[in-house]
This record gives structure tokens, C-alpha cells and sequence, in this order.
């Protein structure tokens, strides 16, 4: 018979994606607007494009003002949109 032992207290590592923005935003109570620029080439043409997408975030303290420059990580859902949090600025 083989040996089959199971690891104990298998760890997983979690992965979540993290952005750099621009607070867009801030009119909401404990949630900002981040606009985040990402670069992308066309498959075709092979012309290097801008695209801006806007993430609502939350902001434990309504600390962060227009203008702000913050980074944000993926977290669990916080309510219909927002699903990001601030880590810092």
C-alpha cells in the first residue's frame, strides 16, 4: 500500500490585483472614484492607445481628496459596486 498522507494545514496564497489611481471623486460618504490610465496596443494596427477605467473604492476615514494619488487592492464585496479598498496613497 502506498503512503497517503495529507498535508496539514494546506496554505493558500492568495492573489489579488492592485492599481494605481487618480481619486476622481470623493462625494460619496467613505467611497472614492479612482480613474486609472492603462496603455494598450491594437491587435491590428499595433498603435499604442490610452484606456481609463473608473473603480469605485472604498475610504474607511474620507480621507482622500480630488486629485490624490492612491493605490487599491481587490477585496471582497462591499456593497453592489465597490469591491476595491484603499491600501495607501
Amino acid at each position: 500500500m502506498k503512503n497517503t498522507k495529507v498535508p496539514a494545514a494546506e496554505t493558500k496564497m492568495l492573489i489579488r490585483r492592485t492599481f494605481k489611481g487618480i481619486v476622481a471623486s470623493d462625494k460619496m460618504d467613505k467611497t472614492i472614484v479612482v480613474s486609472v490610465e492603462t496603455t494598450k496596443i491594437h491587435p491590428k494596427y499595433q498603435k499604442r492607445f490610452i484606456s481609463t477605467r473608473r473603480y469605485k473604492v472604498h475610504d474607511e476615514k474620507n480621507q482622500y481628496r480630488e486629485g490624490d494619488k492612491v493605490t487599491f487592492v481587490e477585496c471582497r464585496p462591499l456593497s453592489k459596486d465597490k469591491r476595491w479598498r484603499v491600501i495607501y496613497s
